[in-house]
C-alpha cells in the first residue's frame, strides 16, 4: 500500500470516528454556552448506542433507531436539568450520577435485549443493515481529500451542522441569549429573558446530540454492541469542548486531531505496518494526548489572560426565580 492510499483510508476512518464525537460535542458547547455542565456524556453516549442498536436490531428502521437513541438522550439530559436548574444540585455529582447510571444501565440492558437464541444478549451481535458510506461520483475519486466524499448521510449532515451551529450562536438573536445566559444570567434575567428555560432547553439539545453521537457507533462505525463501546469518549467530548474554546466552528479541528490518532492504530494494522510503537500505546495515545491538551489550554488561558476562559456562570446554579 503506497502513502497515498494509507492516508486516504487514514482520512476515512477518521471521519467516521470523529463524526460521533462531533454530534456529541456540539451538543455539550451549547449546553455549556447557557452556563450548564454535563458530565454525563460518557453514559448518554453509551445508552444511545444501546438504544440506537436495539431498535436497529429490532425493527430493522436505521431512522427510528437514530429517533430512539435522540430520546434516550433526551430523558437524561432532562434529569440532569431537573437537578441542576430546578433544584440546584452541584452539576459535577449530577452529570457523574448519570454517567455512572447510564452506563450501567446500559450493560444491564444489552444482556437482555438480544434474541432467545442467543439468552437475550445483545452483545456481539451485528446488524444486518447500517449506515453504509454514500459515495459522490468523480468527487470520490479525487485522492486523499475524495474520502471526505466517501461517507455515510450521518458525516455528511455534519457538513451543513457545523456552519449552521457556528452561525445560530453568534449571529442570530437566539445565539445571543444562549451567550448571554451563560456569561451573566442576572442580567439576561432583567432582560425578560427566562433562564431556567433557555437552560432546559439546550441541555435537552445537548443530550439529543450526545444520543445521536452514541448511535453514530452503534449504526455505523462498529454496527455492533459490545459493552463499554464508547470507550471513555463521553470524557474526550469534554476535553474537546475545552479545545475548540466553546466555539463550534472549532469543534471540527478537535475531533479530526482526536479522531485520527484514535483511528490511526487500526489504518495500520489494515496496511500490515509494523512499527516500534506497541499497540497498547495507540490506544492510549488518545487519551494522553487529551491530558497534554488540557494542561496545554489551562497554561495558554493563564498566560493570554482567559483567551480560552469558559462561560462565566457554567456550573453556578441560578437562584433567582425567573417565571
Amino acid at each position: 500500500m503506497n502513502a497515498i492510499d494509507f492516508t486516504t483510508r487514514l482520512l476515512a476512518a477518521t471521519l467516521a470516528m470523529g463524526t460521533s464525537l462531533t454530534y456529541a460535542t456540539l451538543g455539550e458547547v451549547y449546553t455549556e454556552k447557557t452556563g450548564v455542565l454535563n458530565l454525563g456524556m460518557e453514559g448518554t453516549m453509551l445508552l444511545g448506542a444501546l438504544a440506537g442498536f436495539a431498535t436497529a436490531f429490532k425493527t430493522g428502521n436505521l431512522l427510528l433507531a437514530l429517533l430512539m437513541a435522540m430520546g434516550v438522550g433526551a430523558i437524561l439530559s432532562l434529569i440532569h436539568a431537573f437537578l441542576c436548574v430546578t433544584m440546584r444540585a452541584n452539576q459535577v455529582v449530577s452529570g457523574l450520577a448519570i454517567t455512572m447510571f447510564g452506563s450501567g444501565l446500559a450493560n444491564f440492558l444489552g444482556q437482555r435485549l438480544g434474541p432467545a437464541s442467543n439468552r437475550y444478549n445483545l452483545t456481539g451481535m451485528n446488524l444486518s443493515s447500517k449506515f453504509s458510506n454514500i459515495a459522490i461520483p468523480y468527487l470520490s475519486d479525487i485522492p486523499i481529500i475524495g474520502a471526505l466524499f466517501d461517507v455515510s448521510i450521518l458525516t455528511y449532515c455534519l457538513y451543513f451542522l457545523v456552519p449552521f451551529a457556528w452561525f445560530f450562536l453568534y449571529k442570530t438573536r437566539h445565539g445571543m441569549v444562549i451567550r448571554a445566559v451563560g456569561e451573566n444570567p442576572r442580567t439576561a434575567a432583567a432582560m425578560g429573558i427566562s433562564v431556567s428555560r433557555v437552560r432546559y432547553l439546550y441541555t435537552l439539545i445537548g443530550g439529543m446530540l450526545a444520543g445521536l453521537g452514541g448511535a453514530c457507533l452503534s449504526l455505523s462505525f462498529i454496527p455492533s454492541w459490545n459493552e463499554g463501546m464508547t470507550g471513555g469518549k463521553g470524557w474526550i467530548v469534554i476535553a474537546l469542548v475545552i479545545f475548540s474554546a466553546w466555539n463550534p466552528a472549532r469543534v471540527v479541528i478537535g475531533t479530526l486531531v482526536f479522531g485520527g490518532i484514535t483511528s490511526l492504530q487500526f489504518s495500520i494494522q489494515a496496511a500490515g505496518l509494523k512499527l516500534m510503537i506497541p499497540a497498547q500505546f495507540l490506544g492510549l495515545s488518545p487519551y494522553l494526548i487529551t491530558l497534554l491538551v488540557l494542561v496545554a489550554m489551562t497554561i495558554i488561558a493563564e498566560k493570554r489572560q482567559g483567551a480560552f476562559a469558559s462561560p462565566s456562570a457554567l456550573g453556578s446554579s441560578f437562584a433567582i426565580d425567573d417565571k
